[in-house]
């Protein structure tokens, strides 16, 4: 497409039609334009529902992953290691990068343990620098990555203004910036090689905002938009073998996070179910999922009624996000007023209780 036929389209230059129209009647001739352009893509969007209907109806075709490369961020437990356990059994090579070292080595164990083969690299998601040299290290050592998974995530659960600097700090660090460099890490080479695949984990606090989790809805929601603008300025770049998938759960059991979270209607998720949700919408180049479905049909709701129906519907449905632990009491001085906190923000990758849904 030449640079003209692209500032005609961007509406910088004026068409050629439009330069021997007179001046007089360019309002006019501007006008049907624009209803052109609106019939247009009403029929264009017609066919795109039509299209998604039939899918949803007869079901989207699966790829065949067997031979990629995943990097899973926070895969030393949690979430993170059943989503790699899927992946490996579906013939994948895992990449596990995690801060907790032991985790790792589980996890890694596991992997091979199913038959897959599966390295562990110990990372600070926190930092730009280190992000980028173990990068370099897993494309020198293991190949080149098409499917990225960034699963990590932290959470420091205080009301906001009981939250110490450093852990808001962290929790933009961990949940959204390292998004930033893990992408741009990877995705020259899913570029050059027209085939990859980027998920975000994100969650539904990235829609919704909760007490005790301002940084974390913060981050979430910056998550949310990171993936959309990413997806469109990868359309609008014509690159059409890489893709990205939105995943949007709930509150969900055993990842070390939210074990104590006091919810009401709505249970929590189990995390098997989750890790098979995000591995069907890889398989489908799902744009974005949420989790429980029915969120969807709930969430505009959020745009009609009146806000104290939905603070009240949030309120009411999460009366507790992050419970005080009894032992999680720290000292303060005399002269400040005691509060419960917890003493840090508590990975995703943390080893999580036995639970029955733990079994893979």
């Amino acid at each position: 497409m030449s640079e003209q036929t692209q500032e005609y389209i961007n509406g910088m230059r004026p068409g050629p039609l439009t330069r021997e129209i007179p001046e007089c009647m360019r309002d006019k001739y501007t006008v049907v334009q624009s209803i052109i352009d609106v019939i247009v893509f009403v029929i264009v969007g017609v066919g795109y529902v039509i299209q998604a209907i039939y899918r949803t109806i007869v079901g989207y075709p699966k790829r065949d992953l067997k031979g990629g490369v995943a990097v899973v961020t926070g895969g030393g437990g949690g979430l993170g290691s059943l989503i790699a356990l899927r992946l490996a059994r579906l013939g994948c090579t895992i990449v596990l990068w995690d801060i907790n070292k032991q985790g790792l080595e589980d996890t890694v164990k596991l992997v091979k343990g199913v038959g897959g083969k599966c390295y562990g690299y110990v990372v600070d998601l926190a930092s730009r620098e280190d992000i980028y040299r173990v990068a370099k290290n897993v494309e020198e050592q293991v190949g080149k990555v098409n499917l990225l998974i960034n699963n990590a995530g932290v959470v420091s659960g205080h009301y906001l203004l009981e939250t110490p600097d450093h852990l808001i700090q962290r929790t933009f660090d961990v949940n959204i910036l390292a998004h930033f460099w893990t992408v741009k890490a990877f995705l020259p080479t899913m570029i050059s090689q027209n085939d990859g695949h980027i998920v975000t984990i994100a969650s539904m606090a990235g829609h919704v905002g909760v007490a005790k989790l301002v940084d974390y809805c913060s981050s979430k929601a910056a998550a949310c938009g990171f993936d959309e603008a990413l997806r469109v300025e990868l359309e609008t770049k014509g690159v059409k073998g890489v893709k990205t998938s939105l995943i949007c759960p709930y509150f969900i059991r055993s990842t070390g996070m939210f074990e104590e979270v006091n919810s009401r209607f709505v249970p929590q998720l189990n995390s098997n179910e989750v890790a098979d949700r995000v591995v069907l919408a890889i398989r489908t180049s799902e744009p974005f999922a949420l989790i429980p479905g029915f969120f969807r049909v709930l969430l505009p709701f959020k745009w009609i009624v009146p806000w104290p129906c939905i603070s009240e519907l949030i309120r009411g449905l999460v009366p507790d996000a992050v419970p005080v632990a009894p032992n999680a009491r720290i000292e303060t001085p005399s002269s400040a007023p005691k509060i419960d906190m917890k003493t840090d923000s508590r990975p995703m990758s943390l080893l999580p209780p036995a639970r029955h849904d733990r079994q893979v």
